[in-house]
């Protein structure tokens, strides 16, 4: 286990050493955490440092278009129950953020670390996982990612035959045909809101039956597995049929499904679903999302949605009308450059609601509210939408560069 012995070479220590310095100068300088250029120096010094820093763990990789940064703190405090964790609990999850994460868990007996959808494959070739978790695949920068079905495919190809216990929804069919090439799967039934994305069957093209929560192809058989797991409500059922109580800080059936998937990872390294669970109830934020923030004497809850499917969810979870609603939008390289996703997002469910329109695209944003027959005001700046919100708790909803700037005018 870990901390038996040094896997470190001389030359994979100079790389820690050297990344560590390079990220603290980089937050001297007032430029983020500086894990991702510390990150990427170690990994110019040793390319296999991340191999490395992983062997002595026993990894779970988390990844998903939606829920991968929340699951993955829900999964490091349940697997808490049962040692020492080391996980990139920032976000920074490509091969050179999770590296610096990595670096700076020397006594860790476990690695939780999400994982940016287009990187899973070569993560768990590096880190040799003990168990992967696939929440789920939908549209998300449109000039970035690859379409997703070509994301589903990667998967698949790069988990077949993986020794890792793949943990996947089987809710969500690209998932399912994602995880399906790997001989150890646990299958959770955590829903799936948005379906947009899988009308059309992952394995042959035909048009998916969807029959209540049942789905399968009519044309090829492929078809939604059963599951051992599975969120009821408020309650995560075992494969024994037990019922466990959900009791959670965090808002909306999202983070239901993120516990119940969280909850199977746990049981893999053999920490009861009663333990997990209780253990989840300590997270009450997760990098600033769900804070609720005083500002200029309002409080304002501060909400991530970064694509059409995390948009849906979140309106799912605001206070009702007539709660006033800030949405801000940007459109800078880590959010994609293409707002065309804005379309695919129903903005009618806003109806009621007093909405202000901020951020770098709020022109985007506001001609499609237009055709919403939504109700709204542009404004310049956060000062100037908060001074001009009636009265009650402001729901502010972001996509990610407009949600950390609004953090640092906030002071969160």
């Amino acid at each position: 286990m870990a901390g038996n012995s040094d896997p470190l070479t001389p030359r994979a220590k100079l790389a820690v050493t050297a990344g560590k310095a390079v990220a603290a100068a980089s937050r001297a300088a007032g430029r983020g955490s500086g894990s991702v250029i510390g990150g990427k120096v170690a990994l110019r010094l040793d390319p296999d440092l991340l191999a490395r820093l992983a062997q002595n763990l026993d990894v779970v990789l988390v990844s998903a278009t939606n829920g991968k940064t929340t699951t993955t703190r829900l999964i490091a405090e349940a697997l808490r129950a049962a040692g020492p964790v080391v996980s990139n609990a920032l976000g920074a999850n490509m091969p050179a953020g999770i590296t610096s994460a990595l670096a700076g868990g020397s006594d860790a007996k476990f690695g939780v670390i999400e994982v940016d959808e287009k990187y899973l494959a070569g993560v768990a070739r590096d880190t040799d996982p003990k168990c992967i978790a696939l929440l789920n695949l939908s549209r998300d920068q449109l000039d970035r990612a690859a379409e997703t079905r070509m994301l589903a495919e990667n998967w698949r190809e790069g988990l077949a035959g993986s020794k890792a216990v793949v943990v996947a929804n089987c809710d969500d069919p690209l998932v399912v045909w994602a995880a399906s090439s790997s001989p150890n799967v646990v299958w959770v039934a955590a829903g799936q809101m948005w379906k947009d994305d899988a009308w059309s069957c992952p394995s042959c093209g035909g048009v998916m039956q969807r029959p209540g929560d049942d789905w399968y192809c009519g044309e090829c058989g492929f078809r939604r597995p059963t599951p051992s797991w599975a969120l009821s409500g408020d309650h995560v059922l075992d494969p024994h049929g037990s019922a466990w109580p959900i009791h959670l800080q965090l808002p909306g059936r999202a983070n239901k499904a993120n516990a119940a998937s969280s909850a199977a990872v746990a049981a893999v390294f053999g920490v009861p679903p009663q333990v997990a669970l209780e253990r989840m109830y300590q997270v009450q934020a997760v990098a600033g999302r769900y804070d609720v923030v005083q500002f200029q004497n309002r409080d304002l809850r501060l909400l991530l949605a970064k694509n059409p499917a995390g948009w849906l969810e979140t309106f799912s979870l605001i206070d009702p009308p007539p709660a006033p609603v800030i949405l801000s939008v940007n459109a800078r390289g880590a959010d994609g450059t293409d707002t065309s996703w804005l379309w695919d997002v129903d903005y009618t469910r806003l109806t009621g609601h007093p909405i202000f329109v901020l951020g770098d695209r709020k022109l985007d944003l506001a001609v499609r509210l237009e055709v919403a027959n939504q109700h709204f005001q542009v404004c310049e700046s956060l000062d100037q939408a908060v001074q001009l919100c009636p009265p009650g708790r402001i729901e502010v909803i972001a996509n990610y560069t407009a949600f950390q700037d609004l953090r640092r005018r906030v002071g969160n």
